[in-house]
């Protein structure tokens, strides 16, 4: 099999850097959160924008909740803004965090919302009332990346002190510590399967983990510089990574081979870090964005070789 990558689009509009990206109230839409305090909203179809909603300060996560039409803002004082998407009145502000809001998951298995903080900080708060339930203090560093294991009901969480740390789904009990990068771990994701763990740290190795006893079973020098994101494909057979390194690259999810690089001076990506990315089912499209102020749009085919 031989892959294919080409850039369907560079969409700009944003004044400073790209820190936030998540799946928008359609397949075709996208949000985007950026350094210029702004949520703005992509069409994919037409590449127009519509500016979603202004904050006070920076803006480093988002998390939509489609079943309940809420839109969350992780910002750099700590907060998180509470938006309802049908009159787009900001309802709430939680502050369980004093630095930025790194990472925000929902889980409707648990009801909750979890979020993770700079100042190294985990809180979980109830997706009804947005009570807070549970704090933690993880670490002196930041807490970078959350992610869900429904299949082995845990929690995964990477944080500036190398660790990564794995909680059960229902008690929050700590079931596992085991340092996963020699510098940061920022990002954490499982395979949809739910066998293995796949990290990213500071170092720019992508760490393999098997889930369980989660005993590495392979390290990739995989990027000269951090990495600080991993999705899957839809249909699970590929996965990308975004790095500091300007470049994104694709694997294959079975064997863990590099299979794509793609930079500025081959494919005209970005010039600056890689910041987030998602891989939407419409059009089966990976999209990133970064340093550069640009949200780039792949379109990523595989085809067989003669």
């Amino acid at each position: 099999m031989k892959i294919e990558a080409n850039k369907i689009a560079t969409l700009t509009g944003h004044r400073d850097p790209i820190y936030a990206l998540d799946k928008g109230i359609t397949e075709y839409l996208v949000f985007s959160g950026s350094g210029d305090k702004v949520i703005a909203q992509w069409n994919l179809k037409t590449f127009l924008s519509e500016k979603i909603a202004s904050f006070p300060t920076v803006i480093y996560s988002i998390c939509y909740i489609p079943e309940k039409q809420l839109l969350l803002a992780g910002t750099s004082d700590g907060n998180v803004h509470i938006l309802n998407l049908e009159n787009k009145e900001k309802i709430k502000i939680l502050k369980n965090h004093t630095a930025q809001v790194f990472n925000i998951r929902y889980s409707l298995e648990t009801n909750c919302i979890y979020t993770a903080g700079g100042d190294g900080n985990f809180a979980i708060c109830s997706l009804d009332t947005f009570d807070l339930i549970k704090i933690r203090k993880l670490c002196d560093e930041k807490a970078r990346n959350i992610d869900f294991n429904y299949t082995s009901s845990e929690i995964a969480v990477a944080s500036g002190d190398c660790k990564i740390r794995i909680f059960d789904i229902k008690t929050l009990q700590e079931k596992k510590v085991f340092v996963g990068h020699q510098l940061s771990s920022n990002v954490v994701h499982y395979s949809p399967d739910g066998k293995f763990l796949l990290t990213g740290g500071r170092d720019g190795h992508l760490n393999i983990w098997q889930v369980g006893d989660y005993d590495m079973i392979k390290l990739i020098p995989a990027h000269e510089w951090a990495i600080y994101d991993i999705v899957c494909s839809p249909n699970s057979n590929l996965f990308a990574t975004a790095s500091r390194d300007k470049t994104l690259k694709i694997w294959d999810s079975k064997t863990f081979e590099l299979l794509k690089v793609i930079n500025k001076e081959k494919y005209d990506g970005h010039i600056n870090s890689v910041n987030k990315l998602i891989w939407s089912t419409y059009n089966n499209y990976l999209i990133s964005a970064g340093d550069d102020r640009a949200i780039m749009i792949w379109e990523i085919n595989l085809t067989k070789t003669s």
